[in-house]
């Protein structure tokens, strides 16, 4: 693998693997939300993060915006396909995290206390 590949990847990593756009494809599995739905399921994150994270995943391609002519306009988002093919690798780091935060603390206590 040359380091193109390699910058390419740590790029696309790190934007997946945010904790904002993890916490919202995860709102976004089961059904299309609303802005202030989501932003009330992702505890914590402000009106402009929620609105930086969407038009991220907007633009990779992961969510579709979708404007209904109403008044006022409401606007959904969903998981498109490849969203959607996000949500087990996410489903798997999640678990892995459960599973493993009791060893993760213990390990941090005996490192802070030296």
């Amino acid at each position: 693998m040359d380091m193109t590949s390699c910058s390419g990847v740590s790029e696309i990593l790190g934007q997946v693997g945010d904790k904002w756009t993890i916490q919202v494809v995860i709102a976004l599995l089961e059904q299309p939300r609303r802005f202030n739905d989501l932003r009330r399921s992702v505890a914590g994150i402000s009106q402009q993060m929620l609105a930086r994270t969407l038009r991220a995943l907007e633009r990779d391609g992961m969510i579709v915006r979708t404007v209904h002519a109403t008044k006022p306009p409401q606007v959904d988002y969903a998981l498109t396909d490849l969203g959607r093919s996000l949500s087990e690798p996410v489903r798997q780091l999640a678990q892995w995290a459960i599973d493993h935060r009791t060893a993760i603390r213990d390990n941090r206590e005996r490192f802070d206390a030296r």
